[in-house]
Order: C-alpha cells, then structure tokens, then sequence
C-alpha cells in the first residue's frame, strides 16, 4: 500500500495534471478521485458512487463513470475487469502489480512481488509476435477471513 503522504502528493499532482489538460474539477469530480486514492479494496463504480454520495448525496451515477473514464484513459487508474461483467478500480498504484481475488466474497488486494517484467514480455513477444502492451497477474483463491469462516461452518454442521 501507498503511504498517506504520497497518496497526498499524487492526489494534488493527479488534479493539477487535469486541470493543466483544461479539465474541470468539480467537488464530486474530486471526491470520487480522493475515494479511488484513498481505497485499497479496489472498489467497483458502484461502491464509489454510494462512496460519493454519503458526501455529494445529489452525484449522478453518470459523474462517476465520466470521472472513471477520463483517469483511465489518462493512465491513473488501472481496471481490473472480470469474466462476469464487473469492474474494479486501482489508483493506489500505478506500476505493474499482480492481484489476489477471494472467489467467494470477491476481495480484491495487491500483491506485493515483482511480476513478469521486459525479460518475460520479450520472450512471449518473440515466441508469438505479439508486441506486449502490458501484463496482468491475478491470483484467484479463498481469502483468509472466508476460510475461516468456512471452517468455522463446517465445525458448526459436524455437532
């Protein structure tokens, strides 16, 4: 995880970046920017609209999805998309970085190991001729907190 005060400088670096790009920074547009900086569960758009509404109660869901959009396409935020149609948000880092997702509750944390790298995206590139853009590690497993809840369960049935 990022520390508070790199989170503070490249909260302030990020806005300025956009409204040195003529964009406008309204107070939702900013909140929903401090919501993804200040989140390490990788939150969909729907829990940063229902973030962002507990202070902008009157945001339209279509705030949130422009100011999703435009720090994606700017390359602040990655998108982390699932096979079943959902999306959740990265902005606490920027470098490459693999993910471990609980296939039970669908917690989505960081994972802190050096991944692939230009040796691997070199060797792919030239075994298949692909040219690599980028590279995605996700690990999918049962979270510590749901395994022992099930195990939890699973003493609860035996008496």
């Amino acid at each position: 995880m990022v520390k508070a005060s790199d989170q503070g400088t490249r909260l302030l670096s990020l806005i300025d970046g956009l409204r040195s790009r003529g964009y406008r920074i309204t107070p939702q547009r900013r909140a929903v920017i401090e919501i993804l900086m200040n989140s390490d569960d990788h939150p969909s758009v729907d829990l940063i609209y229902e973030r962002v509404r507990d202070r902008f109660p009157m945001t339209s869901l279509a705030t949130v999805y422009k100011t999703i959009s435009l720090l994606r396409d700017v390359g602040e935020i990655h998108e982390i998309g699932f096979v079943d149609s959902t999306s959740r948000f990265d902005a606490g880092r920027t470098d490459p970085h693999g993910h471990l997702i609980c296939t039970r509750c669908g917690k989505v944390r960081d994972l802190d190991i050096e991944m692939g790298g230009s040796r691997l995206q070199a060797a792919i590139a030239d075994d298949t001729g692909y040219e690599i853009k980028w590279e995605r590690h996700d690990f999918f497993g049962v979270c510590p907190d749901c395994r022992k809840n099930l195990q939890k369960q699973e003493k609860e049935t035996e008496q």
